[in-house]
């Protein structure tokens, strides 16, 4: 009897409690906190057009956060995303010639390519994901300032459209980001790449013996990052109706890996939170926002990325405990 007692699991401390309710709903209760604090402190913040500013602003890191995410949940990292998203607008001014569709297309299959790339060094050489997406990031953007030395405005009517247009009143790039969400979100929870997706993150080496295509697996998600990170970059470009490979998408890296681990995915893997990355990034975006309209620098903004990301590692780590 004794020794069933000692196998009965102890029950969670008020400390451990306290860290998984963090890690769950912390991101829920701190975009409510920034919400009712604007409500009362910042002048003009309920007005629709403030609105629609926001969601238009967070559409790109929302996007670029769920390829993270995903990756994320495989215990990997992809700080590529930001020159991902630079390459892609490149892409849409050198094809632009032949037509939007012919530019859309090369520039998604640019990202997939990367993404190939990236995943293909993590499984099949064996290098470290960090290191593999970093030499990516300083390499690809290197490439796409090549391409697009510089500025380049143009005018298409097609692109003007997918960044400005409007259908039942919700912005164009607002309908892609939800609509790109519902199909992660899918994924992750319906499908049999979903759940093998998590079981790698969990487990790599349990997932091979088990005889899933881990190798496959890893590429594919990082096909996937890169595939949704040069989506943010054509959208980005064409709400600017201007391609600047120097500065689009410079440090969205920090905000995806910031949504994604504020949304309750942790970076051991092993979990995607596909609803809690969404308000990671509205997290993001919001304080982005509080902090311009109350007349502080940009950079308070990275400050406290980094204070939030040491937050959510802490209570993840600690709940793990």
């Amino acid at each position: 009897m004794a020794e069933t007692a000692a196998t009965l699991p102890k029950p969670l401390g008020g400390r451990t409690r306290a860290l998984a309710w963090l890690q769950r709903y912390g991101v829920y209760a701190s975009v409510l906190a920034l919400l009712l604090f604007n409500v009362a402190f910042t002048p003009h913040f309920l007005e629709v057009a403030n609105f629609r500013t926001q969601l238009i602003q967070v559409a790109p890191i929302v996007i670029v956060s769920l390829g993270m995410a995903l990756v994320i949940g495989t215990e990997g990292i992809d700080l590529s995303v930001g020159s991902v998203m630079a390459l892609s607008s490149a892409m849409v001014v050198l094809y632009l010639g032949y037509g939007a569709p012919v530019a859309i297309v090369a520039a998604l299959a640019a990202g997939a390519v990367v993404g190939a790339g990236g995943g293909a060094l993590v499984a099949y050489a064996g290098v470290q994901p960090i290191v593999a997406t970093l030499a990516l990031l300083v390499g690809i953007r290197g490439l796409a300032n090549v391409l697009v030395p510089q500025l380049t405005e143009f005018r298409n009517p097609t692109l003007i459209t997918l960044g400005s247009r409007s259908v039942l009143g919700l912005p164009l790039v607002v309908i892609v980001a939800a609509v790109l969400t519902a199909v992660v979100a899918f994924v992750v929870k319906r499908t049999i790449f979903g759940r093998q997706l998590v079981a790698v993150g969990g487990n790599r080496a349990a997932a091979k013996l088990s005889g899933l295509p881990v190798r496959r697996i890893l590429v594919a998600v990082y096909v996937l990052s890169g595939l949704l990170a040069a989506v943010a970059g054509v959208l980005a470009t064409a709400r600017l109706q201007a391609s600047d490979p120097t500065s689009l998408g410079l440090l969205m890296e920090l905000s995806a890996i910031t949504a994604v681990v504020v949304g309750g995915t942790p970076l051991t893997g092993g979990r995607v939170r596909v609803l809690g990355t969404v308000m990671g990034a509205l997290l993001i975006q919001l304080l982005q926002a509080t902090l311009i309209k109350h007349n502080l620098p940009q950079s308070w903004t990275q400050m406290v990325q980094a204070v939030i990301i040491l937050a959510a590692v802490y209570a993840a780590r600690g709940r793990k405990k």
